[in-house]
């Protein structure tokens, strides 16, 4: 396959090429798998937006079924120029859109569907908003891709071959008519519930054979060889998670693993949980992507408009996804008018002023380098001086024969600092496995902190500004010669706010005293899963129905509270438990009673995207209803067969 393709002899031609002029010494000979050309400049690149604007929108969704009119995607006020604006002041340097999500409805005026934006009143029906974003992001100096989906709930055939070649021919569209993309962007959500041309049926695909990827994936490769593919088994690796980080430790390479009771790993179904770490001289080259939304959801939702990720907060997982050799990919997510909201435009303004203002200063460029050892005892060719010099791929290296090394900074007067980047020269591979940093201090030296797996970019923060005027880097465990391309020591402004993450309980949830558990159908016989931990205001307990392996409760299962008075409610909300997806409900439905005798259904619908991002649900009413007695049912589980809850809610 065309997609994992090893090019080792190419890079290490490149790599003897570049050294000819020196013919005395010889480059160090390449570690491992080694990165593609697009794949270096992916590398380079480290961060970019991921806009979601459909009528899933409109609908205050965060899938859509495939059966909004598309007369509701009417933005007022839509400027491609201010989302794209707002990234680029964030320093962010590329923009995908998703040009076509699950619901199926396309923002360009294509040929193979008529759920497509020529349908809308938008520009009326003559707009083409993929070429919108597509101008504003090469106005702006962003680079620009596309994702569409290959589950679509909209289109009629969905489930045949008839489908998979209109999907082509979409994915042919989008890579011939806007320009040099450098991402192509797939997912493993494929197949479910859906519309399907008003069918409204679930329709199930093998994932491993219905798209034939290696068909489909050779059009990126003919129509746009410069892009780098996202997929678990692409170019680039899905991180494992949504939340915008990497591994402590995390390798560029990977193995990818079939799940038990598969022959082979396919997008969206592999042991995703290794994908965090990556695997240690893995098969292929294919760091990860650490995708995450500014806000919960992917979707633009009014009620979380005070829960935009702070400055601080995307700070921190640049640090935890670009600062372990990823790249962060942010979710923005643009309102009914077309926009991005003012607390999402300021918060990106703010994290790109941290950024600006933390790495423009390499304090290392100040100091006196000196190494431990050199390659060939020389200075031309792979001296120290290559460290501070801003190129990736200048580099100082050391003898075949030394694989761990010392380098030390030292400066004339005291430098502040608590950041220190370090970065290898990736084409010729992830080298070096374990690092130690130490600072003089009253003339001894202290260490003061370790990592591993360089790569790309590694950036160590220390938990506090450290005063020195030398600091030591300690290459501690490497299987072959160090090939090292940057040092960089910078200090961030002072007084940054602690961070925090986890399932967030919304704000405005009703007060629980004097809640209480009426009926469970189903809990476990371990204290732990009771069904009072559904409401006793700790996210960290669960009710669950399962016991041990002999002893599931399938779903659908219910549990009814009451409320010890009649309240009148707004909303619901259901918060998964965390650090996995057993028995996180897919589908639900809430019933409420005045009397918890004659109950009425108010809200049923599914978790959409709870998997990968399990975050609490907040689920509108259509109006509000007086209650003392709400159920709630959980009528499906999106792994695993029973029915878990951290907490249930009601605004």
């Amino acid at each position: 396959m065309t997609l994992y393709r090893n090019i080792s002899t190419i890079c290490v031609a490149a790599v003897f090429a570049a050294c000819s002029s020196s013919p005395q010494l010889s480059a160090p000979a390449p570690y491992g798998v080694l990165p593609e050309e697009r794949q270096l400049r992916w590398q380079e690149l480290e961060t970019y937006v991921l806009v979601h604007f459909t009528p899933t929108t409109f609908e205050n969704k965060e899938w859509g079924y495939g059966d909004a009119d598309p007369a509701s995607f009417n933005p007022s006020s839509f400027d491609a120029n201010q989302i794209v604006k707002a990234a680029a002041d964030g320093g962010f340097k590329g923009l995908i859109l998703v040009a076509k999500h699950h619901d199926g409805f396309a923002l360009w005026p294509t040929k193979t569907t008529p759920y497509n934006i020529s349908k809308s009143p938008w520009k009326n029906g003559q707009g083409d908003m993929v070429k919108e974003f597509e101008n504003a992001a090469r106005k702006l100096g962003l680079q620009f891709g596309v994702y569409c989906s290959p589950w679509d709930r909209n289109f009629p055939t969905y489930g045949s071959h008839e489908y998979v070649t209109a999907f082509r021919e979409q994915l042919r569209e989008l890579y011939t008519n806007y320009g040099n993309l450098f991402i192509t962007w797939f997912d493993g959500a494929n197949g479910g519930d859906g519309y399907y041309g008003g069918a409204r049926e679930k329709r199930n695909i093998d994932r491993t054979t219905y798209y034939g990827w290696d068909t489909t994936w050779q059009l990126v490769r003919d129509l746009q060889p410069g892009a780098v593919i996202f997929n678990d088994m692409g170019d680039v690796r899905w991180v494992g998670n949504e939340e915008g980080h990497a591994a402590e430790t995390s390798w560029a390479t990977f193995t990818p693993e079939p799940v038990d009771g598969k022959a082979v790993a396919a997008p969206g179904e592999l042991k995703y949980w290794l994908s965090p770490e990556g695997t240690r001289n893995g098969k292929y080259w294919k760091p990860a992507e650490c995708d995450v939304p500014l806000r919960p959801g992917w979707f633009y939702h009014p009620d979380q408009d005070h829960r935009v990720k702070t400055p601080a907060q995307l700070f921190d997982l640049y640090f935890k996804s670009v600062g372990r050799g990823g790249a962060l990919d942010l979710g923005l997510a643009p309102d009914t008018r077309g926009l991005l909201h003012d607390n999402d435009v300021e918060s990106l303004a703010k994290f790109g002023k941290l950024l600006t203002e933390t790495f423009s200063n390499n304090l290392a460029t100040t100091a006196k380098l000196t190494a431990s050892n050199t390659r060939g005892n020389a200075n031309k060719q792979f001296g120290v001086k290559f460290l501070t010099d801003e190129d990736r791929y200048s580099y100082w290296a050391t003898d075949d024969s030394v694989t761990s090394a010392e380098l030390l900074l030292d400066w004339k007067e005291p430098v502040t600092f608590n950041i220190i980047r370090i970065r290898e020269n990736i084409q010729l591979g992830q080298r070096i496995e374990r690092i130690a940093i130490d600072v003089k201090e009253n003339d001894n030296w202290k260490e003061v902190a370790q990592a591993t797996s360089i790569g790309a970019n590694r950036l160590v923060r220390l938990p506090s500004f450290l005063t020195t005027h030398q600091l030591r880097l300690r290459i501690l465990q490497s299987p072959v010669s160090i090939a090292l391309s940057d040092i960089g020591i910078f200090k961030e402004p002072d007084e940054l706010p602690s961070v925090s993450y986890g399932n967030v309980v919304a704000t405005g949830a009703m007060d629980k005293r004097g809640w209480k558990v009426v009926s469970a159908s189903s809990e476990s016989k371990d204290p732990k899963g009771a069904a009072l931990h559904a409401i006793d205001n700790d996210p960290s307990t669960l009710w669950y129905t399962w016991n041990n392996e002999r002893e599931m409760s399938p779903p659908p299962q219910e549990i009814v509270v009451d409320m010890g008075k009649a309240q009148t409610i707004k909303a619901f909300t259901y918060l998964p438990r965390t650090g996995g997806s057993w028995g996180v409900v897919g589908q639900y439905e809430w019933q409420v009673s005045p009397d918890g005798k004659t109950w009425t259904s108010v809200a049923s619908g599914e978790f959409a995207n709870i998997k990968a991002n399990p975050i609490e649900q907040v689920i509108q009413l259509t109006k509000p209803v007086n209650c003392r007695y709400f159920r709630f049912i959980g009528k499906s589980s999106v792994e695993d067969n029973y029915i878990s809850a951290a907490e249930l809610g009601a605004f």
